[in-house]
């Protein structure tokens, strides 16, 4: 019995350690309902010209230690590196990949869609219109405070104060992004709180308080909105989805109330499609350009202390950069004088546009450890 309860602990604590070093995360696509948006006819083809990278094919060979699982490379107008070996439950499920928290950066984009549509006046609008703000430290701050992720939220939430993005203080076993926006904010912790000084604090509450602040404005047309982005714009091939925080085993669907979560799954080409609509809304200078400019233009400083990778050393894009605009990663190390926006997600989902080269790299993985900086930094810099 008693050599039975030491197998036990070790393995527990072999199972924590892996745990630690790796950042694997269950796929829960069917776990909540979601808001579809189904692919275009007339969907975007691609061009390839395709070269044989020996760097990415030897760390998606390695996939089992390094994570990756797909990476594409577009530049010139054309797909220069296809390369992929995909889990038999992502090739059954046509494909999908989750963003994780890249979806925060898709959040962005479908806000600034909702201001050229007249849905919000500007960035600098006070969300003081939205009741189930009323009486948190959210109520009637400037929207561009909450989607650079400085609301002043850090004493309940956030990875400045309490090491995770998703947890709010003294609430140990709740995720706000597994609740409706209405019952977080009703929380008698967030109750009657005032913000403190502003300062990027990255959480996962500020993009869901953003994107349901969105659908909240955009009422009905919400659907038609996502309709507008990703089919009509954006020209995806197959259906696209953003979560709900309803769960399918416990409440029925439903169409209308601020459900949203930023959870988004899409295959890996669609996932190329969207990038390129946001690089050309950026290089075409329309109303959703614009947008993209503004954000960046009032980026706010991380005040990282190093750039040596998260506290296992490994890399992605959100590790090495300077700066925080509306929900995108900006100024590279080492590249600050180039404009180029990164979406970085759980597990090193990447996708990283370069809007002065034209150049694209997304990269979907199921844990961060593959060489970011050989596969991803060392094409940036080439000219």
């Amino acid at each position: 019995m008693k050599k039975n309860l030491i197998v036990i602990c070790l393995s527990l604590m072999i199972s924590f350690s892996s745990y630690a070093k790796h950042q694997y995360e269950e796929y829960s696509f069917n776990a909540f309902w979601k808001y579809e948006i189904k692919g275009s006819d007339n969907y975007q083809q691609f061009n390839s010209d395709l070269i044989q990278d020996k760097g990415v094919i030897k760390e998606i060979k390695n996939k089992k230690k390094t994570g990756l699982i797909s990476y594409l490379l577009f530049e010139d107008n054309k797909i220069k590196i296809d390369e992929q070996d995909l889990p038999s439950y992502i090739k059954n499920n046509n494909g999908l990949m989750p963003s994780h928290s890249m979806g925060k950066s898709l959040v962005s984009y479908v806000t600034g869609y909702a201001i050229c549509e007249g849905y919000i006046d500007n960035v600098n609008v006070k969300l003081n219109d939205w009741p189930i703000l009323k009486g948190t430290l959210y109520e009637g701050q400037k929207l561009i405070d909450i989607l650079n992720m400085q609301a002043g939220d850090q004493s309940f939430i956030g990875e400045k104060n309490h090491n995770s993005d998703n947890r709010i203080k003294d609430q140990r076993f709740l995720n706000v992004n597994t609740y409706p926006i209405k019952v977080i904010m009703e929380l008698d912790i967030l109750q009657n709180t005032k913000k403190s000084r502003p300062t990027y604090n990255y959480n996962a509450l500020a993009t869901n308080t953003a994107m349901n602040y969105t659908i909240y404005k955009v009422g009905n047309d919400y659907q038609k909105l996502l309709n507008k982005i990703f089919k009509e714009d954006a020209k995806i091939k197959n259906s696209v989805y953003f979560s709900k925080t309803l769960r399918r085993w416990s409440v029925p669907d439903e169409e209308k109330g601020e459900y949203g979560r930023y959870s988004f799954y899409a295959d890996r080409y669609d996932y190329l499609r969207i990038a390129k609509s946001i690089m050309d809304h950026w290089n075409n200078d329309t109303c959703v350009g614009k947008y993209l400019k503004t954000i960046y233009e009032q980026r706010i400083n991380k005040n990282k202390k190093s750039y040596n990778g998260d506290k296992h050393g490994q890399f992605s894009v959100s590790q090495y950069t300077k700066k925080y605009g509306g929900q995108f990663h900006f100024d590279i190390v080492g590249l600050s004088k180039r404009k180029i926006a990164g979406l970085d997600g759980f597990g090193g989902q990447n996708i990283i546009i370069d809007f002065e080269k034209k150049r694209i790299i997304v990269v979907n993985s199921r844990d961060r450890h593959y060489n970011w900086k050989k596969i991803v930094l060392k094409k940036l810099k080439q000219k």
